[in-house]
């Protein structure tokens, strides 16, 4: 199989590292932490201009139809950068998800403005009880004679305060197929409870009692929405896989930087032979996470028990290396690594945060083990 990026690929690499490099700046990070939403609206007006926003959306819907390995490159980006907008939310998940299930009319109206960076989208789904199980879901939907009425609640919805339009899954009464849902926030019977998420950005609880939506509030047909679910979210563990690993990698090159520089009984602390095994540790965890992250990405199309086996795969192999490669960077900068001054803190929050998104490594263990037709232990 040829690896060797296309120039388009090559171009977006360049672009989304300069731009990280000369705007993303510590001073911007800590500004988006005082924003209402945890983010810059002018950040993502650029992301539109930049043509980011459209990078995965169908030409024929003002988009510019990349995939998963382009989503890759950006995220990797992001990565570095800690980029707090909502990019994951609105566009991998939320147009993931209008692409994926929804009716032709929908498409139309929805991803052209997801495209242009009018319109923010999130998607509520998982559940207290669910534990990361993507079939279970208690949530309620009864329909009735002028559309459908939604009970239940949903946890950490990534950016849902920020969003026009959230789609909440639900099953049809009585046991039905799951379905989705284009919820407005401000919709009579929704409660919304905003939080910062670890390491950056906002995320949100979402109450639902006796809300009242219209039939053309329905995404996509009578189908079940699980097979759509499970592909886009097999597409966000490659996304977060290779924002990981923008992550690690800044790590390792700051922390190798600080050793070289920080001297201790008058030799830096690279000159130490167990400081250099941490770091070539820590070098072999960030390429192992590479690879599995590109990996996912390039299953992302494949059939469903492959593009499943990749995307859990990576998962728990990168949250284990993340974890590890996390811990040495603070360990190594000592005091300073826990401390405001540097950046470290920040990293080490967002993987830890990772580590956990959309199910751990033992639930991706054991999903993969399932995929692969073995016991789990």
């Amino acid at each position: 199989m040829d690896l060797t990026p296309s120039d388009e690929q090559r171009l977006l690499r360049e672009s989304a590292d300069r731009f990280i490099t000369e705007t993303y700046t510590a001073k911007l990070r800590e500004q988006n932490a005082k924003e209402p939403h945890g983010f810059s609206a002018a950040i993502w007006r650029q992301f539109a201009e930049l043509g980011w926003l459209a990078l995965p959306i169908d030409e024929a819907h003002g988009g510019i139809g990349g995939g998963a390995i382009e989503i890759g490159i950006l995220m990797e980006a992001f990565g570095r950068g800690l980029v707090s907008e909502p990019y994951l939310a609105t566009v991998v998940l939320g147009a993931g998800l209008v692409a994926q299930h929804g009716r032709a009319e929908q498409k139309a109206a929805i991803l052209p403005k997801v495209a242009d960076g009018s319109l923010h989208l999130a998607f509520a789904h998982s559940e207290r009880a669910a534990r990361f199980d993507l079939a279970r879901v208690d949530t309620v939907a009864r329909q009735v004679a002028d559309g459908w009425v939604l009970d239940g609640g949903k946890v950490t919805v990534l950016d849902g305060r920020a969003a026009q339009q959230i789609i909440v899954s639900a099953r049809v009464a009585d046991g039905g197929t799951l379905r989705l849902f284009l919820l407005p926030p401000d919709t009579a019977g929704v409660t919304l409870t905003d939080y910062p998420r670890l390491g950056g950005g906002h995320a949100c609880n979402l109450d639902l009692e006796n809300v009242h939506l219209p039939a053309d509030a329905l995404l996509g047909d009578d189908s079940d929405a699980l097979p759509a679910i499970e592909a886009v979210i097999d597409r966000a563990l490659a996304a977060l896989g290779a924002e990981a690993v923008g992550m690690m990698q800044t790590l390792l090159d700051t922390t190798l930087a600080y050793t070289k520089m920080r001297k201790q009984f008058g030799k830096p602390l690279a000159a130490n032979q167990v400081v250099r095994h941490r770091l070539t540790d820590m070098s072999v965890h960030c390429d192992e996470a590479r690879s599995m992250a590109l990996r996912a990405a390039l299953k992302a199309d494949a059939e469903p028990r492959e593009r499943g086996r990749a995307a859990s795969g990576a998962k728990a192999k990168i949250g284990k290396g993340a974890r590890f490669v996390a811990e040495q960077a603070v360990q190594l900068h000592g005091a300073m690594g826990v401390t405001e001054e540097l950046d470290v803190g920040g990293y080490f929050k967002r993987l830890l945060a990772f580590e956990t998104l959309f199910g751990g490594s033992n639930h991706h263990l054991r999903r993969h083990a399932a995929l692969s037709g073995r016991p789990s232990n």
